[in-house]
């Protein structure tokens, strides 16, 4: 973004002041990564007051701020912009600079894989265009607008993630965004507890094609019958299916996996095989919604298949990480039943290495059924592939109760103490060992790994 204080004072219909030709280059929330020419947006929370630290982002190079207009004391003589109200300010100036903005938008949901999808559709367009992604999870109602904010003008492709808890939040998003393109990853339980049901995630994520136009076309996992009974409701959407079942309109017939990556083979919209460096099929899984995209964009299958190859994800998601001689598949980022399940199952049939271990923590924001969905994970272990398990966190205390029969001398349970399981690996691991660790994000499972590295 480069744009003079008058031109956001005009996108926000206010008094531009005495300093409306000092341009602004970038927009900032935080003082502590504040850049030169950044517009600084303080808010007003119950812990602290952003605009204590005004004075210091022009400190910091800052070339003008947002104030509130009932907050007292505005200092003198640096360049301020007066508004009611700081998020819809910053909100606004989003939606007035995509309106600008000449870039394809490609908006991403679902209970799982949003990330990985985003990273994996980044990575497949970047030899081919100027893109530009999500970074990290800002990808709420203030994530989205700081993003689009730092879109460079000449951005050819946008990829956004949208995350949600509730609904209208997806709607909103995507009326802010306008995506040219949106892709839903999968249907979960992630935020039962808000929306009640997965029938009531499947209508929140869905809400991402409230932004389209009459030429927007959703792509989306064709295995999940919520979806495809929301899809027959809506003929006029245009839409493209993935998945594993006959029936969809791009399809996986073979995935082979190695210690590079997985290697596939697809039929239907695209046609032969591909490979990304990346672990599991839920991530192969996750590629498709992408290769769906840019095929849409016009891209050949060529292209497709040489920007695959070259994909890499944001850490800790299937994450190889060899520490000496035992190796871990660092998946800890997020976890929850549809994910934890694919982890386990990825586990269970690869041929890494013989010895493998599941090292799994609690989800978190199940409502009322997380102990069902807890207990549920061990139909799907089998302790003839799996040599042995720790669980960390109090509500995999549930799931320990219903798998320890089977695993005597080969399980361990702790509710805080990441120390207890180090311990036991650095007992009873070797060369052999292929040592999965995947839980929800309050969990911080990272912190076994990087324990045991030091």
């Amino acid at each position: 973004m480069r744009k003079s204080i008058q031109d956001i004072a005009n996108w926000l219909n206010i008094e531009a002041g005495e300093h409306g030709e000092k341009i602004v280059t970038g927009v900032s929330i935080d003082t502590r990564t504040i850049k030169e020419g950044d517009l600084f947006i303080p808010f007003r929370g119950e812990k602290t007051n952003g605009h204590k630290y005004v004075l210091q982002a022009f400190e910091k190079g800052a070339s003008c701020s947002l104030w509130l207009k009932d907050e007292p004391n505005p200092p003198k003589d640096v360049p301020l912009l007066f508004v009611e109200d700081s998020g819809l300010a910053l909100q606004q100036m989003a939606r007035m600079y995509r309106n600008e903005l000449k870039a394809k938008f490609i908006g991403i949901t679902g209970s799982n894989g949003k990330t990985s999808s985003k990273d994996i559709l980044a990575s497949l367009l970047s030899p081919f265009y100027k893109v530009q992604k999500t970074i990290g999870n800002f990808n709420n109602e203030l994530g989205l607008p700081l993003t689009i904010l730092s879109l460079d003008e000449d951005t050819e492709i946008a990829v956004l993630e949208m995350g949600m808890s509730g609904f209208g939040e997806i709607e909103f998003l995507s009326t802010l965004a306008k995506p040219h393109y949106a892709v839903i990853t999968n249907i979960g339980e992630a935020h039962m507890q808000d929306l009640g049901s997965r029938e009531g995630i499947a209508k929140a994520k869905f809400e991402i094609i409230k932004g389209f136009d009459s030429e927007g076309v959703l792509c989306y996992d064709g295995d999940e019958p919520l979806l495809r009974a929301l899809i027959e409701i809506t003929p006029q959407l245009r839409s493209k299916s993935f998945g594993f079942q006959q029936g969809n309109d791009l399809m996986i017939r073979e995935i082979e996996t190695t210690e590079k990556g997985s290697r596939f083979i697809v039929d239907g919209e695209l046609n032969g095989e591909f490979f990304i460096p990346i672990l599991g099929k839920h991530q192969v899984k996750n590629a498709l919604g992408a290769m769906l995209v840019a095929k849409s964009l016009g891209m050949s299958d060529e292209q497709i298949r040489k920007g695959l190859e070259q994909v890499s994800l944001t850490d800790m998601r299937m994450q190889l990480v060899p520490v000496g001689d035992v190796l871990f598949i660092n998946d800890a980022y997020n976890a929850a039943p549809t994910s934890m399940k694919a982890a386990i199952e990825f586990l269970q049939s690869t041929s890494m290495r013989k010895d493998k271990w599941l090292v799994l923590g609690d989800m978190l924001e199940l409502g009322d059924k997380e102990q069902q969905f807890h207990e549920e994970l061990a139909k799907y272990i089998d302790e003839n592939h799996i040599s042995r398990i720790c669980l960390f966190g109090p509500r995999m205390e549930w799931l320990y109760h219903k798998i320890a029969p089977r695993f005597t001398g080969r399980i361990l349970h702790t509710k805080d103490d990441y120390g207890k399981i180090v311990d036991y690996i650095k007992q009873h691991a070797d060369k052999d060992s292929l040592i999965l660790i995947k839980g929800s994000r309050g969990m911080k499972l990272e912190t076994i790994i990087n324990t045991f590295n030091k």
